[in-house]
């Protein structure tokens, strides 16, 4: 992977940032999207954050390399503190963190979204979280893709500010949440063995339960898989 070549997730992101936008990509990494999206033409501007010293550093150097210190501003901070105020900011993108995470970026950084258009988000796990956040934070998902690269499933959720219930159709909320209401409506492949394995899994651990000791953690576990299993039987028809 490299400024002209991302993995499939990244170009999945980057699919979704908006022609001639200026967008911050929290936790850059190499910076390969900001790169790619000025290069390809896809925006005309970004910041790139990184917290941590080493990641900011490489960061810093590609944008060098690529002859993009014009384009694309490199800042170390704690999620969405790089973005200072003046900063025209169109469109945030998130990439290759656990939905608890992102969450609580977009939650302690919310001040800094009063102007921005778009969220792209991939969560590596527990997805869950942030469409719980952008429900109760007037964020619509827009779309929803479901991919697998490299034996590994990602999720890339969009959201724009709007009607957040709007997506919240068919089947019930718990279940939209848990699995993605695009997603489930349009019942990918993907999308389906996802959530078959995870069915199954969850399905091995119940039994393992059922013949365990009753105890107040066991039963808690055999509550909160049981109801998930039933809200994946419910879209996947199980």
């Amino acid at each position: 992977m490299n400024e002209l070549k991302l993995s499939k997730r990244l170009e999945t992101v980057a699919g979704y940032i908006p022609k001639g936008a200026v967008f911050a990509d929290i936790g850059s990494d190499h910076a390969y999207l900001p790169c790619y999206s000025i290069l390809k033409g896809i925006a005309k501007g970004a910041i790139a954050g990184e917290i941590t010293d080493g990641p900011f550093l490489s960061a810093k150097s590609q944008v060098q390399k690529c002859e993009l210190t014009d384009k694309i501003s490199v800042r170390q901070g704690d999620g969405l503190s790089v973005i200072n105020e003046g900063d025209t900011v169109d469109c945030i993108t998130i990439a290759g963190m656990g939905g608890s995470l992102i969450k609580k970026i977009l939650e302690d950084g919310s001040s800094k979204l009063n102007q921005v258009k778009r969220l792209v988000l991939q969560p590596n796990i527990h997805a869950i979280s942030i469409r719980k956040w952008l429900l109760d934070n007037g964020w619509v998902l827009i779309n929803e893709e479901i991919i697998e690269e490299d034996q590994k499933i990602y999720e890339i959720l969009v959201a724009e500010i709007g009607d957040p219930l709007l997506p919240y159709q068919a089947y019930s909320l718990e279940a939209n949440l848990l699995l993605g209401p695009i997603l489930a409506r349009k019942k990918s492949p993907v999308f389906v063995k996802k959530w078959s394995q995870e069915y199954n899994h969850w399905k091995t651990i119940v039994q393992k339960l059922e013949q365990a000791g009753h105890t107040y953690e066991n039963n808690e576990k055999y509550r909160e898989l049981t109801n998930k299993m039933k809200l994946v039987e419910e879209v996947l028809l199980l």
